[in-house]
C-alpha cells in the first residue's frame, strides 16, 4: 500500500471527506512567481478547524509531507509545494467568530481575508490597521505566519504587535490554544510568538484574536519633495515629533516615481524634477481641524529650514488616491523591467545613504543596461530596491552583491516578506551560525520529522 493509499485509508477511517479542487495547478504557486516543479498529490480544504487537525494527524500517521498555503499572495515562494505533497488550504476556514465592540478585539478563522476583517471592524466603528496591496486576498493565517508588514507600521507595528492569542495545529495534528485578550499576559514564555513570523514551519495557525483600534475620522496625506537623501532622518524625526497621528512615512527615489507614473498613466508630481519625494499620511481620531493645522505647521516649518523644498497637499480623497496609487505601482512597473530582482531589505537609518551610495554605483557597473528603483517604508527601514531586466543566469550574482553590502551595514536580507524557499540560499547573511542551530533546534522541537512546509527558511 502507498503512502497516498495508507492517508487516504485514515481519513475514511475517521470519516473525513474534506472539499478538494478541481484543478490543483491553482496551488502549485504564490505571487513569488516560483512554481512547482510537479503536482501536489492532493489539495485539501477543510471547513473547521477540527477538520484541519484530522488531516495534520493523517498526515503525520501517514508519514506524509504537508505544504500549509493561505491566499499563496506571498512573495517568498513560501506557499509552493513539493511534488507529492498534501497541500492544506485555510480557505474554507473563513468565519469572523466575534468583535468585542466593547474590549476592541476580533477573534477570527485563519482563512479571513484582511478585507473581510477590516469591512466587519469598520461596519461596528473599530479599525484595523494592516494594509496591503493584496488586501482581498492575503488571509489573517498568512499574514501572521509570514508577520506582515505594511505601511502602518510605524504607528501599530507589524503584525506580532496586533496578535493577542492564537490557536494552532501542530505537525502531529494536537491543537494548542494560547489566547489572550488583553495587551498584558505575563505567564511565563509568549508561546504564540514562536509561530508568528515562523512561515508555517512549526504548525497551523487556524484560529487568531487580534487588536483593533478606534476608526479613524479623517485621514490627511501629504507629498514632500526633498532636496537629498541625507535629509531623511532629520525629516522623519520631525514628523515623528510634530505629527502625533503620524501612520505612515513612504519614500520613493526620482526613478521609481517617474517610473510609478509611466505604469499608472498618472502625472508625475513635481514633474519628476526632485531627487525623493515622501508620502505621508496622518490618522486623526478627533478634532480633525488641529490636525490639519498641526500638518500645515509642520510643512511651513519644514520649507523654512530647507528640509523639504516643495510639498503637494491633496484638495481630495481621489487626488490622494492617486498619491498612493503611485507609491503601490510596484506591481504594474516590475513586469516591464523582468527578468528583475525585487529585494525587500532592512537598514538602519542612519546607515541608510552610505548603503545606497555604495550598492548603486556597484549595480551599474556591473550591470549597466539594467533599470535600478528605490523606494520603502523608510519610517521603519524598510527598503525596496528593484533591479531589471537581467540575463536570467545573473539573478543569483545580483542577490549575493546586494545581500553581501547588506550584512556589511548590519541590515536584514528580508524587512516584511519573509524567507521562504527564495531567500533560505540567503539567510546566512542576516542569521549567525548559532541563531541558525537553534532555529533548526526549535523546529525539531515541533516537527522532528520535518514533514510541514518542509525546506523552508531552513533546509530539511
Amino acid at each position: 500500500m502507498t503512502k497516498l493509499s495508507d492517508f487516504y485509508a485514515i481519513l475514511a477511517r475517521q470519516g473525513m471527506h474534506p472539499a478538494s479542487v478541481e484543478d490543483p495547478a491553482l496551488y502549485c504557486q504564490d505571487e513569488s512567481g516560483l512554481r512547482a516543479d510537479g503536482s501536489p498529490a492532493a489539495v485539501l480544504r477543510p471547513a473547521t478547524v477540527a477538520e484541519a487537525a484530522e488531516i495534520m494527524r493523517a498526515c503525520h500517521a501517514a508519514r506524509m509531507s504537508v505544504t500549509l498555503q493561505g491566499g499563496r499572495t506571498g512573495l517568498a515562494g513560501g506557499a509552493v509545494p513539493d511534488p507529492g505533497d498534501i497541500v492544506l488550504s485555510t480557505e474554507r476556514l473563513n468565519r469572523i467568530e466575534s468583535i468585542d465592540a466593547t474590549g476592541g478585539t476580533a477573534t477570527v478563522e485563519a482563512g479571513v481575508t484582511l478585507q473581510a476583517l477590516c469591512d466587519a471592524a469598520a461596519e461596528l466603528g473599530w479599525y484595523f490597521p494592516m494594509d496591503s496591496g493584496a488586501r482581498s486576498a492575503c488571509q489573517i493565517g498568512g499574514a501572521i505566519a509570514t508577520n506582515m508588514g505594511g505601511n502602518r507600521v510605524l504607528r501599530y507595528g507589524t503584525m506580532r504587535a496586533l496578535v493577542l492569542g492564537l490557536e494552532v495545529i501542530l505537525p502531529d495534528g494536537e491543537r494548542v490554544r494560547s489566547f489572550g485578550y488583553g495587551l498584558k499576559n505575563n505567564t511565563g514564555v509568549d508561546l504564540k510568538q514562536l509561530f508568528i513570523g515562523s512561515e508555517g514551519t512549526l504548525g497551523l495557525i487556524t484560529r487568531a484574536v487580534l487588536r483593533l483600534f478606534p476608526q479613524p475620522t479623517r485621514r490627511q496625506s501629504a507629498l514632500l519633495a526633498l532636496p537629498a537623501a541625507e535629509r531623511l532622518p532629520t525629516l522623519l524625526r520631525d514628523a515623528r515629533a510634530a505629527l502625533p497621528t503620524l501612520s505612515s512615512f513612504e519614500v520613493m527615489w526620482r526613478d521609481y516615481l517617474q517610473a510609478a507614473a509611466h505604469s499608472t498613466g498618472l502625472q508625475a508630481p513635481f514633474e519628476g524634477k526632485h531627487p525623493i519625494t515622501v508620502l505621508l499620511e496622518t490618522e486623526s481620531f478627533s478634532d480633525s481641524e488641529r490636525q490639519a493645522t498641526e500638518l500645515h505647521e509642520f510643512l511651513e516649518t519644514q520649507l523654512d529650514r530647507s528640509t523639504i523644498v516643495d510639498a503637494i497637499l491633496p484638495h481630495s480623497e481621489a487626488q490622494a488616491a492617486d498619491l498612493w496609487r503611485l507609491r503601490d505601482a510596484i506591481g504594474e512597473i516590475l513586469p516591464r523591467i523582468a527578468p528583475c530582482v525585487a529585494f525587500d531589505i532592512g537598514i538602519p537609518l542612519h546607515q541608510l545613504t552610505p548603503f545606497i551610495d555604495g550598492i548603486l554605483p556597484t549595480l551599474e557597473r556591473r550591470w549597466p543596461k539594467a533599470t535600478r528603483l528605490l523606494f520603502g517604508h523608510l519610517g521603519d527601514g524598510n527598503l525596496h530596491l528593484s533591479i531589471g531586466p537581467l540575463p536570467t543566469q545573473d539573478l543569483p550574482a545580483v542577490e549575493t552583491c546586494v545581500y553581501e553590502a547588506v550584512a556589511q551595514f548590519h541590515g536584514s536580507i528580508s524587512a516584511e516578506h519573509g524567507i521562504g524557499r527564495i531567500k533560505k540560499p540567503f539567510l546566512h547573511f542576516s542569521r549567525s551560525p548559532r541563531e541558525l542551530e537553534l532555529m533548526r533546534q526549535i523546529k525539531t522541537l515541533f516537527d522532528g520529522a520535518a514533514r510541514v512546509n518542509r525546506g523552508r527558511i531552513l533546509d530539511s
